[in-house]
């Protein structure tokens, strides 16, 4: 019989309820034809102990009301024999009925009406106060090994007769099976909640089993895996045994439902992470192969209980808990809506105050290994690690929130820890918890939660705090919520594929993360991480780029222990994820960069021409071969432009600084090259005597105006003596075809791609004849073409010719042209129409109808362009002086001769500054063409203040005034000068 029930049995909360479930109650003693049985109902309605469970059940869950009205003679046992007798003979009635079944259905439904009858006998146990806490859990714990046990045994044989294997003992199916199938956290532990779902992990015995199958062993026990899932979780007429879990197998994102006892050795000892250490606490074998079983069990032994820890493995336990942000200081807990498993104070916080404690004690004492959790914080007290009035005060809130936990769940039989936000609801599970109301309710939950919120949070006091937002957890197979939470208050938009990216780094998926060191690191530094990620521009792309850049790592630890050191590394390497792609592409491919960072001078302004080629002869002294040098040049040139690219991101140079920088390496590194060049090719075909090629560099480059993303415009001038016939190498060539040839070399040089990448693309469009020349010209014939055959746009594009590389007469010889042909005398007319018609003509072909496209639009830089070489070509025969390399310095010189109003000359300056600012900007960070609307914050905010804009808006307005104003002195200048010639030339056509 049951006890006397206690004075604290709870009231029914809702009255109507109550007396609704007593009508349905007393209708079944009608309904029976069993008079004992009637007898009994009416019984139970009247007897005042009887009754008064009655109503403590209709009246607070509708759930056990149920259970109630379908199994009266259930409860007639109960009451006659007492709960513990009548569920040992339910278990031994599940072995007896089931224990050979071989039909899947009649399985299924006797297991979920084994399920209810467990579910009311425990809720009713543990109501009238019959159990304890360590009853009532140990009483689903072992009805749920026993539902896997008979699943497990009913589809071994199913699968032998099958013909997938041969079971050893077909009387014993899993004696010898190889199948192991562990029951982890509170199943592990025997300590099942009420509506608890159950963690899984079901191996098998590879080396063990002999399969005689269609398909693979694995494949087999993946179906194994899902029936016994199917047959635990799936809802029927009957209900449902358990939700089910396979989520705590080894790397459950990349792994399938089982796993081979060979494959999870190998992952343990490679990849094991210290959370996995702290859930394997509570493994423990609830099906299957025995022996197979023990063998996992001394595998796991060493994993778990280390002899010794390191110093940074004790620091990643206590990261473990410290990325669960716990408030120190008597901050308020909020009942309604609180999470009491999850939430502060809640009962994950005791598991972890022990779990993180046993990981560091119990290598050196077993006594600590308990894997029930009022049994590991006793044998803790009990040692002295944790103070025995803490222990004792973590015991009582369990016991209370465990027991707050069934009564939650019995309401109706739902999975949650979450406390209603609802009032009436609220006072309903007051109520069902034996309180009066909400008030005496909220004071006893609350005391207890910041009683173990306090212990909790004073745990590892010493270590800082991993996370002051919230949340950061990572461990286990699945989403925490408020980790999920944090991460969107950060900023980004899919906090789900970050946290699953995270939890794949954890479990060692990308090469970086395949050290336990490097795991460990990486769990200090995670939060700091996605804090510098989620200000950047685009957080998720940031991320998304970071995650790229970490799955392309050799090795972790250097990374991580560099970040670790030097915190604002971390912050420089999240802007460039988030708003230069391009630098982040280079830095993917030589993580070594970040070591130059930290050097000192890197954030210096980049060194002049001299130094940067001293530093590469240095480098290139070191090249055993061409190849090699080769790919000296291209990492040093690559790493030049990555330092320009940073300091143009930190706002410490602007455009034209950075222009001038990208120049100065581009003209290092192909004047170094080309000798380097010609030495190779005279190996085989020799050279002229007194003779030379000269390399010219035009436009951007020329201009010493070159963006992150330039090519190199050249032209290739070679002289050779008169009468020269062929080279005198081994293989000698005439001129035309030795200096071609060794141009083209060259262009390959350049632009070939090695495992260093390209250096840069080249474009030879701008020599004598364009793509219809010869790819080197000669000296004769570059003077005859530029004297008899080039066109007003050529002589445009030569005022930016600058020689970078030669023998001194050839480039002295070539300057001295150049020269010569730009100041030779023209007509006005005819300058005018050529330079206003070519204009007209790009604007047709690129129409430039974004405000972005500032190299296009008009107004913009080709506009600026064209009126400073006009004016070069225009007076350069009266006032050689103008002729100079760089836009701004013509639009100088010209104000200073007097050749252009002063307030004209100023705007076209400052026109130039803010064109080439944005030019710079979206080249060093994007691909393709910039829009508002796509655009990320933090790219924006860059484009303001490097323009020194005060915002987007008015960067906007500003960038149409300019390119109006712009345009007007084009037209001023060229346009409408150029109107009466243009006519005139229509009327000489015309006659």
């Amino acid at each position: 019989m049951f006890p006397p029930l206690p004075l604290a049995l709870p009231q029914p909360a809702d009255p109507e309820r109550r007396d609704r479930g007593f009508e349905r109650w007393l209708e079944l003693a009608s309904a029976t034809d069993d008079s004992g049985l009637s007898g009994f109902i009416r019984d139970a309605a009247e007897q005042p102990e009887s009754r008064a469970l009655l109503e403590a059940v209709f009246g607070n869950s509708p759930f056990l009301g149920q259970c109630l009205l379908r199994e009266p003679a259930f409860l007639r046992d109960i009451m006659a024999q007492g709960p513990d007798a009548v569920f040992e003979a339910l278990i031994s009635g599940l072995w007896q009925d089931l224990g050979a079944e071989g039909d899947q259905a009649r399985l299924m439904r006797g297991l979920r009406i084994g399920k209810r009858r467990t579910a009311l006998l425990i809720a009713l146990a543990d109501i009238g106060k019959a159990w304890k806490l360590d009853q009532v859990t140990g009483a689903i714990s072992l009805f749920a090994e026993t539902a896997i046990r008979l699943a497990c045994r009913h589809l071994l044989r199913k699968a032998a007769e099958n013909g997938d294997f041969t079971l050893p003992y077909p009387d014993d199916p899993e004696r010898d099976s190889g199948l192991v199938v562990i029951g982890m956290g509170k199943l592990g532990a025997g300590e099942l909640n009420y509506s608890s779902d159950i963690d899984l992990i079901v191996f098998f015995d590879d080396e063990k089993i002999t399969y005689t199958g269609r398909k693979s062993l694995q494949e087999a026990f993946v179906r194994l895996t899902r029936d016994l899932v199917k047959i635990l979780e799936e809802r029927t007429a009957d209900g449902y045994v358990f939700r089910t879990d396979l989520r705590l197998r080894p790397d459950p994102g990349s792994t399938p439902a089982a796993v081979s006892l060979s494959a999870a050795e190998t992952y343990y000892e490679a990849f094991g992470q210290n959370w996995e250490r702290a859930a394997m606490i509570k493994a423990r074998q609830v099906a299957g192969d025995e022996q197979s079983g023990q063998f996992f069990r001394s595998l796991l032994r060493p994993f778990i209980w280390r002899k010794s820890l390191d110093f940074a493995a004790i620091q990643d336990i206590h990261s473990i808990k410290r990325q669960i942000h716990a408030h120190r200081g008597g901050g308020t807990i909020a009942v309604a809506g609180h999470n009491i498993k999850l939430g502060r104070g809640g009962i994950r916080e005791i598991e972890f105050f022990a779990q993180t404690q046993q990981l560091i004690w119990g290598g050196r004492d077993p006594e600590m290994r308990s894997p029930r959790t009022v049994e590991a914080l006793r044998a803790l007290a009990q040692a002295g690690h944790v103070a025995p009035d803490v222990a004792e005060e973590m015991v009582e809130a369990y016991v209370f929130l465990r027991d707050l936990e069934h009564r939650l769940q019995m309401i109706d039989d739902k999975q949650t820890q979450e406390l209603p936000k609802d009032p009436e609801q609220l006072r309903h599970l007051a109520v069902f918890a034996g309180f009066q109301g909400i008030e005496d309710f909220s004071q006893a939950l609350v005391r207890r939660l910041q009683r173990v919120e306090h212990h909790y949070a004073h745990l590892f006091e010493d270590a800082p705090s991993l996370s002051d937002a919230g949340n950061l957890v990572f461990t286990g197979g699945e989403d925490d919520p408020e980790t999920l939470r944090t991460i969107a208050e950060m900023g980004f938009r899919n906090p789900s594929a970050v946290s699953a990216d995270i939890r794949g780094w954890h479990h060692g998926r990308v090469r970086a993360t395949r050290s336990t060191r490097a795991r460990e690191l990486l769990t200090e530094l995670t939060p700091t991480l996605l804090k510098a990620l989620s200000q950047t521009a685009n957080p998720d792309a940031a991320f998304a780029k970071f995650n790229e850049f970490l799955s392309r790592l050799p090795a972790g630890v250097p990374l991580f222990s560099m970040f670790h050191a030097h915190p604002g590394l971390l912050d420089l390497v999240a802007d460039i994820m988030g708003d230069a792609p391009r630098l982040a592409e280079h830095l993917a491919r030589r993580v070594n960069l970040l070591d130059s960072v930290l050097a000192p001078g890197f954030f210096d302004p980049p060194p002049g021409p001299d130094l940067l080629g001293q530093e590469l002869d240095k480098q290139l002294a070191l090249a055993f071969d061409f190849q090699e040098a080769l790919d000296i040049c291209r990492r040093w040139t690559n790493d030049h432009k990555f330092q320009v690219g940073v300091l143009t991101l930190r706002n410490v140079i602007d455009a034209s600084q950075a222009a001038r920088a990208l120049t100065d390496i581009a003209d290092t590194v192909i004047s170094r090259l080309h000798p380097y060049v010609e030495k190779d090719f005279a190996r085989l075909h020799g050279g002229f005597a007194d003779a030379g090629v000269a390399i010219i560099a035009m436009g951007k480059m020329g201009s010493r105006e070159m963006t992150a993303t330039s090519d190199l415009d050249l032209v290739l001038i070679y002289d050779v003596p008169d009468g020269a016939e062929e080279s005198d190498g081994p293989k000698p060539l005439v001129p035309s075809v030795y200096f071609a040839r060794l141009t083209q070399r060259l262009l390959t040089a350049i632009t070939a791609k090695t495992g260093e990448g390209v250096l840069y693309e080249v474009d030879m469009r701008l020599r004598p004849s364009g793509n219809a020349g010869p790819i080197a010209s000669s000296l004769t014939s570059f003077i005859r073409y530029h004297d008899e055959a080039a066109w007003t746009w050529e002589h445009m594009a030569l005022t930016k010719a600058r020689v970078i590389s030669g023998p001194t007469r050839l480039v002295e010889r070539i300057e001295e042209i150049t020269r010569d042909t730009l100041c030779r005398p023209r007509d006005e007319g005819k300058l005018l129409v050529d330079v206003s018609d070519m204009r007209a003509r790009m604007a047709k072909e690129h129409k430039g109808t974004s405000i972005w496209d500032v190299k296009h639009r008009r107004g913009g830089l080709v506009d600026i362009e064209f009126i400073a070489q006009y004016l070069q070509l225009r007076h350069a025969r009266s006032h050689p002086s103008i002729l100079a390399h760089g836009t701004a310095d013509v639009l100088r010189q010209a104000v200073r001769l007097g050749l252009l109003e002063e307030k004209e000359g100023t705007l076209l300056c400052d026109a130039l500054h803010l064109w080439t600012t944005v030019q710079s900007v979206l080249r060093q960070t994007i691909e393709g063409a910039f829009t508002e609307e796509d655009a990320p914050r933090g790219l924006k905010e860059l484009l303001i203040r490097a323009a020194g804009a005060s915002d987007f808006d008015s960067l906007k307005t500003q960038m149409a005034e300019i390119a109006a104003q712009v345009l007007d002195i084009f037209v001023r200048l060229i346009d409408k000068p150029a109107e009466p010639y243009r006519a005139a030339q229509a009327a000489n056509e015309q006659k």
